[in-house]
This record gives structure tokens, C-alpha cells and sequence, in this order.
């Protein structure tokens, strides 16, 4: 489990004791003021409270605790009388009204993670996770859903081991749905034939919007106006540089010794998508890569997530520490980071890759 998903369940866990926190408060409340207040309003709060929070026997039982606190209450300070029919058949409309929220949320909940479900299996068939070892690189992968999404994102990430070297691929592609979903298999198939057959990126960069160009052509809709911002790198068979074509993308970083360093072009680049507005140039960035270093990439999950103030939340200063060279553990502190900028829960999907170069 997530550490964001964790903090959600023991916000849900504390939150399931409130409706009780409103019954007993109410009987303190009101024997502290010897009933020169009324309370009942308080004890009509409960079985509101419990309905979100509690199962269908627990918002009824919360409804009939309150009457009884509050039949309680009456007995301890006078004679009940026919005066106080109102508030307790107030009590009991509130809780059958409560017991009906408490139903229609509770199906709506089951829809949710049935889309949701679903959803992860389409991810997972179409999206598989990369080998956790290719050549001397340690790998390592995540894929984070958004908290409210019940949509198939359009994040994608593939490691390839070819003859030219192993290929890596992170994109984003915009939208989400089903013609996501058809332009990540479309960037995906194109990808693993070009890793196989180019022998430079720049070729593997064409093939890739050309393939994406010819998907726009026969699309129609949303789908017509769909374009992927990309980071497509490659590591010789010798291990002796890291090669990045960006393509409007975050920059990717390089972790190693306690310090990072972003990988920014020198010349910004066009998404996937949209080549035929540029001159066809495709930029190769070249980087060192030493032993025991981790190059990370992500999509805009990441770098775009924000706190309860709108801060974007910046992923430098979280890695600029010592960590082991293992890209598992850089990806688990990467992450326990956004989700505690973020209050446990992501604004959009999240594609996470890291590579680890061992000896």
C-alpha cells in the first residue's frame, strides 16, 4: 500500500468514530450546562455524520443511540411530555433520511471501484512492468492513479534490450479514456519495432511521429488533437554515455552521490504529435552516466502535483540526499514525498521509471 493511500485509510479509520464522538459529546454538553440548552440538534447531527462514514447497520444504529441519549437525557432532568414527540420524530426522520444517503453512497462506491477495477486491468494488460534487470541496469517502475480517477490514463513507460543498445521510453500522452489507450498501444508497437531496427534515436524519435501522425490522420474527435510529450533515451551496448531526446517533456534526473542533476535539452522540442509545426530536427542530448548512478523519469503526476496552497510540489530537493544505488528505494522516497506534499492523494496520474547502472 501507497503511503498515500495508508494516511487515507487512517483518516477514514478516525473519521469512523466522529458520529460516536457526536453522541457522547452531546450527553457531556449537555449535563456540564444541567439542560439550560438544548442538545437535540446535536444528536440530529449523528446519524448525518455516521451516514458517509459508517455501513448501513452502523448509520441506523448511530440513529437510535441518539434517541436513546436523548430519551436519556429528558428522563434525567423531567417528566417527558407530548412537547417531545417533535424532537425525537425529528430524530428518527433524520435517520431514516440518513439510512437512505447512506444506501445511495454506498452504490455509488461499489460503481467506482468496479470502473476503477477495471480500469487497472486495462493498465496492467496494456501497460505491463518493464523486466526489473536489463543488461547491468536495475529497474524499477510505478504507476500511481489519481485519487478521484476512474479513467484509464494515458501514461506509458517501456525499457528495451535491442542490438544497438537498451532503449527507454516515457511519454504522456494527452487525454485519457479509450483513445488514450489507442494512442499507448499505437506509441508502444511503434517503439519496440523502431528499438529493434534503428540503429540511432533520432530514427527511433521519427518513426515514433510518424506513427503518431498517421494515428491523428485516421482519427476523429478528441483523438484528432491528441499529442504525447516524450522522453525516448538510449544506453550503448559499452554503458559509456546516456543519450535523451526530449520531446517537451519534464527533464529527467540523475541521482547519484547525494546530489541530482536535471537532464535539460539545450534546445526545447515539440511534442509527439505536433513535428509537422517544427523543421523535423531531432536534438540528442549526451550525459554521463557512472556507476551506481539512477536516472528517474516521470510524468507530469509528479512534478505538476500540488499542496493544499497550489505549490507545486519539486522532486530536486527530495532526492538531494544520500541514497542506495537501487532505483526502488528512489522511486518509495520519491513518492512518500509527493504524497505527503499533497495531503495523500495525487491530481493526476503518475508513470514512474528509474534505472540504476551497477558494475
Amino acid at each position: 500500500m501507497r503511503n498515500g493511500r495508508r494516511e487515507e485509510t487512517q483518516t477514514r479509520q478516525w473519521l469512523r468514530w466522529l458520529p460516536a464522538a457526536v453522541v457522547v459529546g452531546a450527553f457531556l454538553l449537555d449535563l456540564s450546562i444541567s439542560g439550560s440548552v438544548n442538545v437535540f440538534p446535536v444528536l440530529a447531527a449523528a446519524p448525518g455524520a455516521a451516514a458517509p462514514v459508517l455501513s448501513l447497520r452502523g448509520t441506523i444504529a448511530t440513529g437510535v443511540a441518539a434517541n436513546l441519549t436523548g430519551l436519556a437525557l429528558v428522563y434525567l432532568e423531567r417528566t417527558p411530555t407530548s412537547a417531545d414527540l417533535v424532537p425525537f420524530t425529528s430524530l428518527v426522520v433524520l435517520t431514516v433520511v440518513a439510512a437512505v444517503f447512506n444506501v445511495l453512497l454506498a452504490r455509488d462506491r461499489r460503481e467506482l471501484r468496479t470502473s476503477r477495477e477495471v480500469a487497472a486491468e486495462v493498465q496492467r494488460a496494456v501497460l505491463p512492468d518493464p523486466p526489473r534487470r536489463v543488461g547491468r541496469l536495475a529497474v524499477a517502475s510505478r504507476y500511481e492513479v489519481a485519487h478521484r480517477e476512474a479513467a484509464i490514463g494515458g501514461d506509458l513507460f517501456a525499457v528495451h534490450d535491442t542490438p544497438h543498445g537498451i532503449r527507454i521510453l516515457l511519454a504522456d500522452v494527452r487525454g485519457k479514456g479509450v483513445e488514450a489507450i489507442r494512442t499507448v498501444n499505437v506509441l508502444l508497437g511503434a517503439f519496440r519495432e523502431a528499438g529493434d531496427h534503428q540503429p540511432e534515436l533520432p530514427g527511433i524519435v521519427r518513426q515514433l511521429e510518424t506513427r503518431m501522425q498517421s494515428n491523428i490522420a485516421r482519427a476523429t474527435g478528441a483523438e484528432a488533437e491528441s499529442f504525447a510529450t516524450a522522453v525516448v533515451a538510449e544506453i550503448p551496448p559499452d554503458y559509456s554515455v546516456l543519450r535523451i531526446a526530449n520531446r517537451g517533456h519534464a527533464a529527467p534526473l540523475l541521482v547519484h552521490d547525494g546530489k541530482v542533476g536535471p537532464l535539460e535539452p539545450a534546445v526545447p522540442s515539440l511534442p509527439l504529435g505536433l513535428g509537422v509545426l517544427g523543421d523535423g530536427d531531432v536534438p540528442v542530448e549526451r550525459f554521463d552516466l557512472p556507476v551506481g548512478a539512477t536516472l528517474v523519469l516521470f510524468t507530469d503526476g509528479i512534478d505538476e502535483a500540488r499542496d493544499r496552497h497550489g505549490v507545486f510540489f519539486d522532486p530536486v530537493p527530495v532526492l538531494s540526499q544520500p541514497l542506495p544505488p537501487d532505483p526502488d528505494t528512489v522511486l518509495d522516497v520519491l513518492l512518500t514525498a509527493v504524497f505527503r506534499h499533497t495531503g495523500g492523494r495525487l491530481q493526476d496520474d503518475a508513470a514512474l521509471l528509474a534505472l540504476t547502472l551497477n558494475e
